[in-house]
């Protein structure tokens, strides 16, 4: 048996033992109730039976009841340890509690509360049903089985004691003929294989169950797995470019995304800036902002002409992209010795820039095509942007404009501006943090649906 199994196994008998709790605090409710509706009507009532058999009813349900919680505090006992109760014993319990039935009615027989045929069809005969029903929480087929022969065997032996105990001439007064209570006993053994098969198939659908619960949870340290390897890819520090203030934040809207964005110094000492986009998010989406990350990188390594390092990326990702899979994409690099950025975007829209002698953000739209359209595409040429101080450059995803409230409401364009122009005075970080928080207010609540992720790039004097 390998550790999966183990494992199953394990998961079953914990889920038998939840189970078999649930079942025992049911059968605890109803004995409650009997006891109490049988003290009302011996103490209130004072029927038939009168105040002298009070106290032997008073001591068959209390005993019942005790069994039950000396049960109930068994199973809790194996649940805090994690082991299940042995076969022997969960056999040694089907038999006892399924002699209460059978003891109630030869209490009734006995004190002579009621004609000992009648007691044969008393309303106590149904709680055989009510263990053999109950039965199928314990997630046993064998125990629901048992449970029904236990009460079979039980009332066909009060049945053959009765026959033979009382005269012949008192059966042709009982309220049945003498085959209807044995068809009863077959009516109960009929009962439990019944109840048998019921348990049979609950406990194939709990093991359906936890083995789909395993293998989400194995699915879900998988993904906590790659959430954490695609999270490593991300720049772990911010560059120190003097006057220039650059940060970065990402957020999958599942536990992967497919989106990504980083930074690197170049050879002749300029600093380029990406951030990609493909569409959709989840696993897929994860694996080729991966390799997004991976092309962006021996790009930059081979070229530092931004025209040629976006062509090569479109051309690499190209061989990658599963149909109907796009890419929009965004980099800038900066000579901080001019204040220059040449920018250059594939498809990805909007490009902000808010300059601080206008207090105003200006919205640029892409300069071409998304990745994954055109393999031969040359791309090019770049914008040129002057920061001048205060002046700051804003790349984001779509995640954050597109955020919709309960009314269904995208967060918007102009809301966006408005966040950016609160936030003039922040450093990049806070800059970010600030449209975050933005968006976030304005959602209320509603469910992040798409990732997000920013860039800025903020010219401090």
């Amino acid at each position: 048996m390998n550790k999966e199994d183990i494992g199953s196994t394990e998961a079953l008998g914990l889920a038998r033992l939840q189970s078999d709790r649930i079942r025992i605090n049911a059968l605890l409710t109803i004995l409650c109730l009997l006891f109490v509706s049988t003290l009302v009507r011996g103490m209130v009532f004072e029927v038939k039976t009168g105040k002298g058999l009070l106290p032997i009813l008073m001591a068959y349900f209390g005993s019942m009841i005790a069994f039950e919680c000396v049960m109930l505090g068994w199973v809790g006992r194996a649940l805090r340890r994690k082991t299940d109760l042995s076969q022997a014993d969960l056999v040694l319990t089907v038999f006892v509690e399924t002699l209460f039935p059978t003891a109630g009615i030869g209490l009734l027989i006995l004190t002579g509360i009621t004609n000992p045929y009648t007691a044969l069809v008393a309303p106590i005969v149904l709680t055989y049903f009510l263990f053999i029903i109950l039965s199928t929480l314990r997630l046993s087929p064998m125990l629901a089985r048992l449970s029904g022969v236990f009460c079979a065997a039980g009332y066909a032996l009060t049945c053959f004691y009765v026959f033979i105990r009382y005269p012949l001439p008192l059966v042709r007064q009982a309220m049945q003929p003498v085959e209807y209570y044995l068809g009863n006993a077959v009516i109960i053994l009929a009962a439990g294989f019944l109840a048998g098969e019921v348990a049979r198939q609950i406990r194939s659908h709990v093991g359906t169950a936890l083995r789909e619960a395993r293998e989400v949870e194995r699915l879900n340290g998988e993904l906590e797995s790659a959430r954490f390897v695609q999270q490593s890819l991300l720049p772990r520090e911010t560059p120190g470019l003097g006057d220039y203030d650059l940060a970065g934040w990402n957020k999958p809207a599942d536990q992967t995304g497919g989106d990504y964005y980083g930074w690197r110094q170049l050879a002749d000492g300029r600093t380029i800036f990406v951030l990609a986009d493909v569409t959709g998010h989840g696993i897929s989406s994860a694996l080729m902002a991966s390799a997004c990350h991976a092309y962006v990188q021996a790009s930059i390594a081979q070229d530092s002409d931004l025209d040629a390092i976006v062509t090569r990326i479109n051309r690499l990702l190209c061989a990658d992209l599963a149909s109907g899979k796009l890419v929009t994409f965004v980099a800038g690099i900066l000579d901080h010795t001019s204040g220059c950025v040449d920018l250059l975007s594939a498809g990805h829209a909007p490009l902000l820039l808010y300059s601080a002698a206008e207090d105003r953000v200006h919205s640029f739209e892409a300069h071409g095509v998304p990745f994954g359209i055109f393999r031969t595409l040359a791309y090019g040429p770049a914008q040129k942007i002057r920061l001048a101080p205060g002046d700051m450059l804003v790349l984001i995803t779509d995640g954050f404009f597109e955020w919709t409230n309960a009314a269904g409401e995208d967060f918007g364009f102009d809301r966006l501006h408005t966040a950016i122009r609160a936030a003039k005075d922040f450093s990049a970080a806070d800059v970010i943090s600030g449209l975050h928080a933005a968006v976030a207010s304005f959602a209320r609540g509603t469910a992040q649906l798409d990732d997000l992720t920013a860039v800025v790039l903020k010219r401090l004097r």
